[in-house]
């Protein structure tokens, strides 16, 4: 079966789109990426996207516009990775904008925007969507989802094999490997904290709006991280918190990242400096790969650490976790095949495709949902007239 996975994440520059064609068992299909697309969200779509992801407030014909903004935008992404309409079924996260993990004696809840009757009658083909709602209705985070589905698509090798995904959020991935006394051994997984988030955020207040993310890193680079400082913000009880977890811009957003400059420029008057932009950058991106590193520090130590997502553009965040992270391999996911950008939508196609053969898409050791269960609701379009 052809199916197309959408995916627009935690940092809210646009639609991923990847066309594949699965076969084979659900457990270990057989899967081969046909063609993928980026689509970028218009600067006022993506701005307002920001805002509301940090609580800003919208009347609801605001919240209305802008969920119908984003359809569309997935529905322009679908036609540009799948002209031909080869796809018999479509997966599409949609755009959070609100993640409440369970705690404090109230269930968790999870908001992506998307009118999924529209995206399937806008593209004549079933829509599974609303993805996160059984695993929270189970207990569950919601979060993540996609460490289920990479050890479908990947496999086990002769050790540890951990994935990380460096979007707006950290996530993790660790999938048990294929011999030997962790062979049972359930996946893991969980979200780290901020990857993009904060810097994308800091990048476009030095520039005052010019600017939207650190290229390649570059500012980073010329400046030096405050060690001292980015270590006290280690011992922050996200940090401390085992898995499951999961979290967005609600911890890591504008009001974080605010707190953490006054911290930065606090520890400069103390020195006699003034805090640089390039200071305060380098901070943030070694602050990025150190929650990564210090999780991984707490479990079974991966021989790999295979890395996606927008991230891995910034060579200084990349220079950042290799020092931080000796003793395993880190290389691009991309390497077995998969782009840096493919990942997760071809994660939400598998959970797609997964749903139309009732397949359990979800890993309660990873969620602490009470049980595996089947994932997302089906929309289906209407035929036009004459079809």
């Amino acid at each position: 079966m052809v199916v197309l996975g959408l995916m627009s994440g935690t940092s809210a520059d646009g639609v991923d789109a990847v066309l594949v064609r699965f076969a084979g068992a659900c457990r270990r299909p057989r899967w081969q990426i046909l063609a993928s697309r980026f689509t970028a969200y218009p600067d006022p779509v993506r701005q307002e996207l920001v805002a509301v992801g940090q609580g800003a407030p919208r009347t609801c014909a605001e919240l209305l516009d802008l969920a119908e903004a984003v359809t569309e935008v997935q529905a322009a992404a679908a036609r540009a990775c799948d002209p031909r309409g080869q796809a018999e079924l479509v997966g599409c996260h949609g755009q959070t904008v609100w993640h409440r993990p369970p705690g404090d004696r109230r269930r968790g809840a999870s908001w992506q925007l998307l009118q999924a009757p529209l995206l399937a009658q806008l593209l004549q083909r079933p829509v599974v969507h609303d993805l996160r709602a059984a695993d929270l209705a189970l207990g569950g985070q919601g979060a993540p989802l996609v460490p289920a589905a990479d050890e479908a698509l990947i496999g086990r090798t002769g050790g540890w094999r951990a994935l990380l995904n460096l979007g707006g959020i950290a996530n993790l991935t660790l999938i048990p490997p294929e011999h030997g006394p962790d062979r049972r051994q359930p996946v893991r997984g969980w979200d780290c904290g901020p990857a993009n988030t904060l810097l994308d955020l800091a990048v476009a207040r030095f520039t005052d709006g010019r600017e939207q993310v650190d290229a390649g890193g570059a500012w980073a680079s010329r400046g030096h991280p405050d060690e001292a400082t980015l270590n006290q913000w280690l011992l922050e009880p996200y940090f401390q918190l085992s898995g499951p977890k999961s979290t967005g811009r609600e911890l890591f957003g504008e009001a974080d990242l605010q707190r953490r400059l006054d911290w930065l420029e606090q520890a400069a008057r103390r020195r006699g400096q003034a805090l640089e932009p390039a200071d305060a950058l380098a901070t943030l991106t070694a602050f990025s790969a150190a929650v990564v590193a210090q999780d991984l520090s707490r479990g079974p130590r991966p021989v790999e650490l295979l890395v996606a997502g927008g991230g891995t553009r910034n060579q200084c965040l990349m220079d950042e976790l290799r020092r931080r992270c000796r003793g395993m391999a880190v290389r691009p996911l991309a390497e077995l095949g998969i782009g840096e950008s493919q990942r997760e939508a071809l994660a939400f196609a598998l959970l797609a495709w997964w749903h139309r053969h009732r397949h359990p898409g979800n890993a309660p050791a990873i969620t602490g949902a009470r049980r595996a269960a089947v994932l997302g609701v089906q929309a289906e379009p209407t035929p036009e007239a004459g079809g």
